[in-house]
């Protein structure tokens, strides 16, 4: 079994940043790929930002210019850099590792408002 946990969450004010964090723990083994998806009030999940194991990077085009996804393998850690945050951007952030399987943490809410 794998664990998702992320966190860094939390409420901004348009123009600002944060980061995002998915720890990983459990039975990873091999290759795999991490994704970050989000939730918005009334809309479908979507995925925002991807990174292989390889460390091949994908955007939305709605994040591209503005997110940055890194990982640290020893650590087991994901990272979400989300800078000119913009109100269409609130929503529940959802980390999922992929490797073969897929596993879903429990979400960490961005809140963008003045």
């Amino acid at each position: 079994q794998v664990q998702l946990v992320e966190s860094g969450g939390g409420l901004v004010q348009p123009g600002g940043s944060l980061k995002l964090s998915c720890a990983a723990s459990g039975r990873i083994f091999g290759a795999n790929t991490i994704n970050w998806y989000r939730q918005a009030p009334g809309k479908e999940r979507e995925l925002v930002a991807r990174i292989t194991w390889g460390g091949t990077t994908t955007y939305a085009d709605s994040v591209t210019g503005r997110f940055t996804i890194s990982r640290d393998i020893a650590r087991n850690t994901v990272h979400l850099q989300m800078n000119s945050l913009k109100v269409e951007d609130t929503a529940v952030y959802y980390c999922n590792l992929n490797n073969g399987m897929n596993y879903w943490g429990k979400g960490t809410l961005v809140t963008v408002s003045s």
